[in-house]
Protein backbone atom coordinates (compact mmCIF):
# COMPACT_ATOMS: atom_id res chain seq x y z
CA UNK A 1 0.00 0.00 0.00
CA UNK A 2 1.30 3.51 -1.33
CA UNK A 3 0.55 6.58 0.89
CA UNK A 4 1.41 10.42 -0.36
CA UNK A 5 0.68 13.21 1.37
CA UNK A 6 0.19 16.54 -1.04
CA UNK A 7 1.36 19.23 -0.68
CA UNK A 8 -0.80 22.32 0.61
CA UNK A 9 -1.22 23.81 -3.01
CA UNK A 10 -4.67 21.54 -4.00
CA UNK A 11 -7.48 23.02 -5.77
CA UNK A 12 -10.77 23.52 -4.28
CA UNK A 13 -12.52 20.95 -6.09
CA UNK A 14 -10.15 18.63 -4.75
CA UNK A 15 -10.74 19.48 -1.12
CA UNK A 16 -14.50 19.47 -1.83
CA UNK A 17 -14.00 16.27 -2.94
CA UNK A 18 -12.23 15.26 0.22
CA UNK A 19 -14.91 16.56 2.81
CA UNK A 20 -17.51 14.74 0.16
CA UNK A 21 -15.47 11.53 1.06
CA UNK A 22 -14.76 11.98 4.52
CA UNK A 23 -18.97 12.94 5.64
CA UNK A 24 -19.53 9.86 3.16
CA UNK A 25 -17.50 7.01 4.84
CA UNK A 26 -18.64 8.33 8.15
CA UNK A 27 -22.24 7.96 7.17
CA UNK A 28 -21.46 4.17 5.85
CA UNK A 29 -19.59 3.77 8.86
CA UNK A 30 -22.12 4.29 11.41
CA UNK A 31 -24.92 2.61 9.38
CA UNK A 32 -23.21 -1.21 10.29
CA UNK A 33 -23.49 -3.02 13.06
CA UNK A 34 -20.63 -4.58 14.94
CA UNK A 35 -23.08 -8.01 14.43
CA UNK A 36 -23.69 -7.39 10.47
CA UNK A 37 -19.59 -8.22 10.46
CA UNK A 38 -19.02 -10.79 12.65
CA UNK A 39 -17.85 -8.52 15.17
CA UNK A 40 -18.43 -8.60 18.73
CA UNK A 41 -20.42 -5.15 20.01
CA UNK A 42 -18.95 -5.13 24.07
CA UNK A 43 -20.76 -3.28 26.86
CA UNK A 44 -18.99 0.32 26.10
CA UNK A 45 -19.57 1.23 22.82
CA UNK A 46 -21.05 4.60 22.60
CA UNK A 47 -19.97 5.39 18.70
CA UNK A 48 -23.27 4.50 16.57
CA UNK A 49 -22.05 1.88 14.10
CA UNK A 50 -18.53 0.60 13.76
CA UNK A 51 -15.31 2.31 15.42
CA UNK A 52 -12.74 3.42 12.71
CA UNK A 53 -10.14 1.04 13.90
CA UNK A 54 -12.93 -1.46 13.03
CA UNK A 55 -12.84 -0.54 9.59
CA UNK A 56 -9.35 -0.41 9.21
CA UNK A 57 -9.05 -3.76 10.79
CA UNK A 58 -11.57 -5.22 8.62
CA UNK A 59 -10.04 -3.63 5.71
CA UNK A 60 -6.60 -3.98 6.41
CA UNK A 61 -5.45 -0.41 6.87
CA UNK A 62 -3.79 1.28 9.46
CA UNK A 63 -5.92 2.91 11.88
CA UNK A 64 -4.42 6.37 11.76
CA UNK A 65 -4.22 6.45 7.75
CA UNK A 66 -8.40 5.43 7.97
CA UNK A 67 -8.29 8.46 10.10
CA UNK A 68 -6.68 10.58 8.01
CA UNK A 69 -9.52 9.84 5.50
CA UNK A 70 -12.36 10.74 7.93
CA UNK A 71 -10.48 13.88 8.28
CA UNK A 72 -10.20 14.90 4.36
CA UNK A 73 -6.77 14.94 4.99
CA UNK A 74 -4.93 15.59 1.45
CA UNK A 75 -3.72 11.82 1.05
CA UNK A 76 -3.96 9.54 -2.18
CA UNK A 77 -5.67 6.24 -1.71
CA UNK A 78 -5.10 3.13 -3.95
CA UNK A 79 -7.26 1.47 -5.66
CA UNK A 80 -7.29 -1.69 -4.01
CA UNK A 81 -7.33 0.35 -0.39
CA UNK A 82 -10.59 1.44 -1.72
CA UNK A 83 -11.52 -1.85 -2.88
CA UNK A 84 -11.07 -3.19 0.76
CA UNK A 85 -12.72 -0.28 2.26
CA UNK A 86 -15.99 -0.69 -0.11
CA UNK A 87 -16.36 -4.38 1.29
CA UNK A 88 -15.52 -3.47 4.83
CA UNK A 89 -18.18 -1.44 4.97
CA UNK A 90 -20.78 -3.14 2.96
CA UNK A 91 -21.23 -0.65 -0.08
CA UNK A 92 -23.68 -1.62 -2.73
CA UNK A 93 -22.83 -1.43 -6.47
CA UNK A 94 -23.78 2.18 -6.57
CA UNK A 95 -22.41 3.77 -3.01
CA UNK A 96 -19.30 1.96 -4.02
CA UNK A 97 -19.42 4.01 -7.52
CA UNK A 98 -19.78 7.15 -5.82
CA UNK A 99 -16.61 5.93 -3.58
CA UNK A 100 -14.29 5.81 -6.17
CA UNK A 101 -15.57 8.89 -7.84
CA UNK A 102 -15.04 11.06 -4.79
CA UNK A 103 -11.37 9.37 -4.31
CA UNK A 104 -10.04 10.72 -7.85
CA UNK A 105 -10.01 6.72 -9.12
CA UNK A 106 -11.34 4.32 -11.64
CA UNK A 107 -13.07 1.22 -10.42
CA UNK A 108 -11.04 -1.64 -11.56
CA UNK A 109 -14.17 -3.66 -11.00
CA UNK A 110 -17.26 -1.25 -11.54
CA UNK A 111 -19.40 -4.43 -12.06
CA UNK A 112 -18.67 -6.16 -8.92
CA UNK A 113 -21.49 -5.91 -6.36
CA UNK A 114 -20.84 -5.98 -2.18
CA UNK A 115 -24.31 -7.21 -1.07
CA UNK A 116 -23.68 -7.21 2.35
CA UNK A 117 -25.05 -9.96 3.25
CA UNK A 118 -22.94 -12.16 6.14
CA UNK A 119 -22.54 -15.67 5.78
CA UNK A 120 -24.94 -16.07 8.70
CA UNK A 121 -27.49 -15.03 7.09
CA UNK A 122 -27.19 -16.93 3.99
CA UNK A 123 -26.97 -19.98 5.65
CA UNK A 124 -30.38 -18.68 7.55
CA UNK A 125 -31.89 -18.41 4.17
CA UNK A 126 -31.15 -21.76 3.00
CA UNK A 127 -32.71 -23.50 6.69
CA UNK A 128 -35.93 -21.67 6.17
CA UNK A 129 -36.18 -23.94 2.80
CA UNK A 130 -38.75 -24.67 1.61
CA UNK A 131 -40.04 -21.38 2.81
CA UNK A 132 -39.44 -18.34 0.36
CA UNK A 133 -37.08 -15.79 1.74
CA UNK A 134 -34.67 -13.34 1.30
CA UNK A 135 -32.71 -10.31 2.43
CA UNK A 136 -33.30 -6.56 0.91
CA UNK A 137 -32.74 -3.30 1.78
CA UNK A 138 -35.08 -0.20 1.68
CA UNK A 139 -34.49 0.53 -1.39
CA UNK A 140 -35.79 -2.76 -2.63
CA UNK A 141 -32.58 -4.31 -3.88
CA UNK A 142 -32.37 -7.94 -3.33
CA UNK A 143 -29.28 -8.76 -1.67
CA UNK A 144 -29.34 -12.73 -1.46
CA UNK A 145 -32.46 -15.22 -1.69
CA UNK A 146 -33.20 -18.94 -1.40
CA UNK A 147 -33.72 -21.39 -3.79
CA UNK A 148 -37.25 -21.01 -3.37
CA UNK A 149 -37.43 -17.82 -3.39
CA UNK A 150 -35.80 -17.74 -6.77
CA UNK A 151 -38.83 -19.13 -8.25
CA UNK A 152 -41.10 -17.34 -6.56
CA UNK A 153 -42.43 -14.58 -9.04
CA UNK A 154 -39.75 -15.25 -11.71
CA UNK A 155 -36.33 -16.89 -12.65
CA UNK A 156 -33.66 -14.31 -10.38
CA UNK A 157 -30.54 -16.38 -11.46
CA UNK A 158 -31.47 -15.46 -15.81
CA UNK A 159 -31.39 -11.71 -14.83
CA UNK A 160 -28.64 -9.57 -14.47
CA UNK A 161 -27.67 -8.55 -11.10
CA UNK A 162 -28.38 -4.44 -11.49
CA UNK A 163 -32.15 -5.96 -12.37
CA UNK A 164 -32.76 -7.82 -9.29
CA UNK A 165 -34.78 -4.94 -7.32
CA UNK A 166 -38.52 -5.85 -6.50
CA UNK A 167 -39.32 -2.14 -7.34
CA UNK A 168 -37.51 -2.39 -11.12
CA UNK A 169 -39.61 -6.14 -11.34
CA UNK A 170 -42.75 -5.02 -10.81
CA UNK A 171 -43.19 -1.95 -13.07
CA UNK A 172 -40.96 -3.69 -16.19
CA UNK A 173 -40.53 -7.39 -15.56
CA UNK A 174 -43.86 -9.42 -17.48
CA UNK A 175 -43.16 -12.79 -15.57
CA UNK A 176 -42.86 -10.73 -12.01
CA UNK A 177 -46.07 -8.64 -12.78
CA UNK A 178 -47.86 -12.18 -13.71
CA UNK A 179 -47.07 -13.50 -10.79
CA UNK A 180 -49.01 -10.64 -8.53
CA UNK A 181 -52.89 -11.53 -8.38
CA UNK A 182 -53.55 -7.88 -7.06
CA UNK A 183 -50.95 -6.24 -9.38
CA UNK A 184 -52.92 -2.61 -9.11
CA UNK A 185 -52.79 -2.52 -5.49
CA UNK A 186 -49.37 -3.93 -5.10
CA UNK A 187 -47.33 -1.81 -7.37
CA UNK A 188 -49.13 1.51 -5.84
CA UNK A 189 -48.27 -0.07 -2.15
CA UNK A 190 -44.69 -0.95 -3.60
CA UNK A 191 -44.52 2.74 -4.91
CA UNK A 192 -45.72 4.35 -1.47
CA UNK A 193 -43.16 2.31 0.90
CA UNK A 194 -40.15 3.23 -1.78
CA UNK A 195 -41.42 7.11 -1.05
CA UNK A 196 -41.66 6.86 2.80
CA UNK A 197 -38.22 5.02 2.46
CA UNK A 198 -36.33 7.42 0.61
CA UNK A 199 -37.14 10.21 2.46
CA UNK A 200 -34.27 9.54 4.42
CA UNK A 201 -32.15 8.87 1.88
CA UNK A 202 -32.94 11.77 -0.82
CA UNK A 203 -29.99 12.38 -1.38
CA UNK A 204 -27.67 9.58 -1.91
CA UNK A 205 -26.67 8.52 -5.57
CA UNK A 206 -28.23 5.33 -5.47
CA UNK A 207 -31.77 6.06 -4.05
CA UNK A 208 -31.97 8.66 -7.02
CA UNK A 209 -30.83 6.19 -9.99
CA UNK A 210 -33.12 4.04 -9.22
CA UNK A 211 -35.88 6.65 -9.19
CA UNK A 212 -34.45 7.91 -12.04
CA UNK A 213 -34.33 4.53 -14.13
CA UNK A 214 -37.92 4.00 -12.79
CA UNK A 215 -39.07 7.46 -14.77
CA UNK A 216 -37.46 6.66 -17.45
CA UNK A 217 -38.47 3.08 -17.86
CA UNK A 218 -42.23 2.71 -17.17
CA UNK A 219 -45.12 5.65 -17.71
CA UNK A 220 -46.84 3.84 -15.24
CA UNK A 221 -43.90 4.52 -12.31
CA UNK A 222 -44.47 8.15 -13.74
CA UNK A 223 -48.38 8.26 -13.05
CA UNK A 224 -48.15 6.42 -9.51
CA UNK A 225 -44.92 8.47 -8.27
CA UNK A 226 -46.97 11.55 -9.48
CA UNK A 227 -49.72 10.69 -6.42
CA UNK A 228 -47.19 11.35 -3.77
CA UNK A 229 -48.62 8.77 -1.16
CA UNK A 230 -46.48 7.21 1.81
CA UNK A 231 -46.71 4.42 3.73
CA UNK A 232 -44.93 2.82 5.78
CA UNK A 233 -43.44 -1.17 5.67
CA UNK A 234 -46.42 -3.59 7.03
CA UNK A 235 -46.99 -7.80 7.28
CA UNK A 236 -49.81 -8.87 5.44
CA UNK A 237 -50.93 -12.24 3.32
CA UNK A 238 -49.61 -11.89 0.22
CA UNK A 239 -50.94 -13.73 -2.98
CA UNK A 240 -48.86 -15.14 -5.58
CA UNK A 241 -49.41 -17.48 -8.93
CA UNK A 242 -46.63 -18.79 -9.31
CA UNK A 243 -46.55 -20.23 -13.08
CA UNK A 244 -45.65 -23.88 -12.13
CA UNK A 245 -47.37 -24.53 -8.84
CA UNK A 246 -49.73 -21.97 -9.38
CA UNK A 247 -51.54 -20.25 -6.20
CA UNK A 248 -49.71 -19.33 -3.24
CA UNK A 249 -51.20 -17.42 -0.17
CA UNK A 250 -48.48 -15.90 1.90
CA UNK A 251 -47.77 -14.58 4.90
CA UNK A 252 -44.57 -12.02 4.63
CA UNK A 253 -42.15 -11.15 7.77
CA UNK A 254 -39.78 -8.57 8.09
CA UNK A 255 -37.17 -8.58 10.27
CA UNK A 256 -34.27 -5.83 10.14
CA UNK A 257 -30.86 -7.14 10.75
CA UNK A 258 -29.84 -3.57 11.39
CA UNK A 259 -30.17 0.41 12.26
CA UNK A 260 -31.70 2.71 9.81
CA UNK A 261 -33.52 0.02 7.63
CA UNK A 262 -30.26 -1.72 6.81
CA UNK A 263 -30.81 -5.23 4.84
CA UNK A 264 -33.93 -6.75 6.49
CA UNK A 265 -34.45 -10.94 6.44
CA UNK A 266 -38.04 -11.24 4.94
CA UNK A 267 -39.99 -14.65 5.14
CA UNK A 268 -42.91 -16.57 3.39
CA UNK A 269 -45.09 -18.68 5.24
CA UNK A 270 -48.31 -20.32 4.21
CA UNK A 271 -51.11 -19.68 5.49
CA UNK A 272 -52.68 -22.73 4.34
CA UNK A 273 -51.94 -26.51 3.59
CA UNK A 274 -52.53 -26.24 -0.09
CA UNK A 275 -50.24 -23.60 0.00
CA UNK A 276 -47.36 -25.70 1.98
CA UNK A 277 -47.81 -28.71 -0.61
CA UNK A 278 -47.18 -26.43 -3.63
CA UNK A 279 -43.57 -24.40 -1.70
CA UNK A 280 -42.52 -28.19 -1.63
CA UNK A 281 -43.45 -28.69 -5.39
CA UNK A 282 -41.58 -25.36 -5.37
CA UNK A 283 -38.73 -26.40 -3.80
CA UNK A 284 -38.37 -29.43 -5.45
CA UNK A 285 -38.16 -27.63 -9.14
CA UNK A 286 -35.79 -24.96 -7.43
CA UNK A 287 -33.28 -28.09 -6.65
CA UNK A 288 -33.59 -29.74 -9.56
CA UNK A 289 -32.64 -26.51 -11.34
CA UNK A 290 -29.82 -26.06 -9.06
CA UNK A 291 -27.98 -29.55 -10.34
CA UNK A 292 -28.27 -28.80 -13.66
Amino acid sequence: MTITVQGATSTGGAAIRRTELAAFLRSRRERITPEQVGLPRGRRRRTPGLRREEVAQLSTVGVTWYTWLEQARDIHVSVQVLDAIARALLLDRSERAHLFVLAGEIDPTPGSECSGVPQSLQVMLEQLEPFPACVQNARFDLLAYNRTYRLLMCDLDALPPEDRNCMWLAFTNDDWRASLVDRDETIRLMAAKFRAAMAEHVAEPAWKALLRRLEEASPEFREIWARHEVLRPSDKIKVFRQSTVGVLRLTSTSLWTGPNQGPKLLTYTPVDTETRERLEQLHALALELAEV
